[in-house]
């Protein structure tokens, strides 16, 4: 009798343990379909987006002033350039257009606040990581972006996105993300699942490394 209820124990606890290992294997397999999707879906939102980018000189309390001191003119400017944007396209061609301009207007800012740093500007592709702005959260990726460095561009960053113009309330008519972006990459860009946005970053870290070659 004890022979027998042993072995009926042994019985029930392997198929517990075989009953455990389909349960996990059912939700690794469910977290890598789920990632899967959410990569493919974020893949597609760089190439909808144009960010600003504004690189401080330094991390220093008077370097971080000016900087937002230099994003503020810019944002004033680019209110009117950025009017009637339909496209992403048409977003790097405006931003293009002004680069000279934007350039000269940001020294111009720096200067009059006593600063004698230089300032560089360009349309440029630049890695970004995951990051929230207002409500929405953007994956990682290779983002075209307006990169403003103001000196050696060593202190922290503050970003935007001029198109769609989320930071341009009075540029009109504007885009919004619904205009812009599929369904899929709107639904992620508002999913609460932070684990899905590591994925992906961790994803585009190791795409963006293999691209560099380093």
């Amino acid at each position: 009798m004890c022979i027998l209820l042993i072995k009926k124990r042994g019985y029930f606890r392997m198929k517990w343990k075989l009953w455990e290992r389909a349960v996990v294997l059912g939700l690794i397999l469910s977290f890598a379909f789920s990632c899967t999707s959410a990569v493919a879906a974020s893949e597609g939102i760089p190439g909808r987006v144009l960010r600003l980018h504004v690189l401080a000189n330094s991390d220093s309390a008077s370097d971080q002033a000016l900087k937002y001191k230099v994003r503020d003119c810019i944002l004033r400017s680019s209110d009117v350039w950025f009017s009637g944007v339909r496209t992403r396209s048409q977003a790097e061609q405006a931003a293009e257009q002004h680069l000279a301009e934007i350039q000269k207007q940001a020294t111009e800012e720096l200067r009059k606040n006593g600063s004698s740093a230089p300032v560089r500007v360009s349309l440029e592709d630049t890695w970004f990581p995951t990051r929230q702005y207002q409500a929405v959260t953007f994956p990682a990726g290779t983002y075209r972006a307006l990169r403003v460095t103001i000196g050696s561009g060593a202190g922290h960053n503050w970003w935007c996105v001029l198109f769609p113009a989320l930071c341009l309330p009075c540029a009109e008519p504007k885009q919004t993300l619904q205009d812009v972006l599929t369904q899929p990459q709107e639904d992620l860009t508002g999913c609460p699942y932070q684990i899905k946005f590591k994925t992906v970053e961790l994803y585009e870290q190791l795409e963006n490394h293999l691209k560099s070659g380093k």
